[in-house]
């Protein structure tokens, strides 16, 4: 019992219960002969291209900052790179990777500024930083009407002004990630270089950890007294956070977006960071701690259950209610992770 009692507090209440809520609803794909391969290489996909965007979490609450509810400042970045690459007809790994290097230095001036906001109103920086987030997207909705690109792929048909509202990259970067060294598996597809990305960007964050620079960071958040006390720019290091977050949020738009083979403009970033906030808690991190394991479990987790639950309702649901109940579980997932009060600490 105490190796049971010992467990359950390592793993945590949250993960247990999501964890068997996702193993009913797998025995449940089975028995009404839902492809198993196909739902496991929509997760493995789905997992790639969300992961940064949760993994954007964790710079931010390492530096105390608690959880990035801005995400939609770094991502409208990212979605400028991305329009720009197909602007000037960049396709593949040239488009994308041009797509990067113009968002990266936009999301960390972006992130700069908003640091230096959040330096002002501390102990506030999630409910700032959701106005934030909501006031961004909608000041981009003017900006996308005027935003001066002429391409056809991006701007409304018969001389129409502004961007479409959905944009496809499919001439452009579509899936170069994904179908990159990509093979399949006894029926399982796998985006390998898609998974490798979403690794690498999680090695950079865990080496910057080790680093001289990151263990400051680090030590900043966890006590800023005694970080104060020892010499360090508590502000300085929480700037820093920041940028690095929005910076990861550029980044993951893109990547998420040439995965799902669309840009989407106007309102649809609106929402986005709560996926990643839920993602990250379901993990098991909190206000004041975050890792990489909780980064990948929560997103594994959270996106498991999406991909086999939607299937599973639709054939119970006869079809007549499944957008709805998408709704309710997605939603559900987002209110419960927020909700909870802790989720272990399997790091």
């Amino acid at each position: 019992m105490e190796d049971l009692k010992n467990f359950i507090d390592k793993v945590g209440y949250p993960r247990l219960i999501i964890g068997g809520f996702l193993l009913i609803l797998c025995i449940l794909a089975a028995v009404l002969a839902i492809p198993i391969p196909g739902l496991l290489g929509d997760i493995l996909t789905r997992v790639g291209m969300n992961g940064i965007l949760v993994l954007a979490m964790v710079p931010a609450i390492q530096a105390g900052a608690g959880l990035n509810f801005a995400l939609p400042l770094g991502i409208v970045c990212g979605l400028i790179g991305a329009l720009i690459s197909i602007e000037f007809k960049l396709g593949g790994f040239t488009g994308f990777i041009t797509a990067l290097l113009v968002a990266i230095p936009l999301s960390a001036i972006a992130g700069y500024f908003y640091g230096q906001m959040l330096n002002r109103i501390k102990g506030q920086e999630m409910t700032v930083g959701t106005y934030v987030g909501f006031s961004v997207v909608s000041g981009m909705c003017i900006f996308w009407l005027l935003a001066p690109f002429r391409s056809p792929e991006l701007i409304w048909a018969y001389g129409g002004t502004g961007l479409r509202v959905t944009v496809s990259l499919e001439s452009t970067i579509d899936k170069v990630l994904n179908n990159f060294l990509s093979f399949s598996i006894a029926g399982v597809r796998v985006p390998t270089g898609l998974l490798a990305f979403f690794a690498l960007c999680c090695f950079a964050v865990w080496l910057f950890g080790k680093t001289k620079s990151g263990a400051i960071m680090n030590a900043a958040g966890a006590n800023e007294k005694f970080a104060i006390a020892t010499g360090i720019n508590v502000n300085q290091q929480r700037i820093l956070g920041i940028v690095l977050s929005t910076v990861l949020a550029a980044i993951g738009i893109i990547v998420y977006s040439q995965s799902f083979g669309f840009l989407q403009l106007y309102n649809a970033p609106l929402y986005s960071a709560f996926p990643a906030v839920a993602a990250v808690l379901i993990g098991g991190a909190s206000i004041k701690k975050a890792t990489i394991s909780h980064v990948i479990i929560g997103t594994f987790l959270f996106q498991a259950l999406l991909v086999v639950s939607l299937p599973v309702i639709n054939i119970l649901a006869d079809g007549s209610m499944s957008e709805v109940i998408r709704i309710i579980i997605s939603n559900g997932i987002i209110l419960y992770a927020l909700t909870r009060k802790t989720g272990g600490d399997l790091t």
